[in-house]
């Protein structure tokens, strides 16, 4: 499964590399990350890894194969 997380704000080089299995870009004001997550655990663990980051996620959508 693809994954698209949308955080609010650009994120820093040291919070992008807490997320080496995601890509990145950055729009407009907004940090998108995106990539495979491989169940609904590493799901829930890539929320609670921005949670602990502080991070304000503000859409998170599964992308069609």
């Amino acid at each position: 499964m693809q994954y698209e997380i949308r955080v609010d704000g650009h994120m820093s080089e040291p919070l992008i590399s807490a997320f080496p299995e995601l890509e990145h870009v950055v729009i407009s004001h907004e940090s998108v990350l995106y990539g495979p997550v491989l169940d609904e655990a590493h799901l829930y663990g890539l929320l609670a890894r921005f949670q602990s980051l502080g991070l304000h996620v503000v859409e998170l959508r599964r992308l069609p194969e």
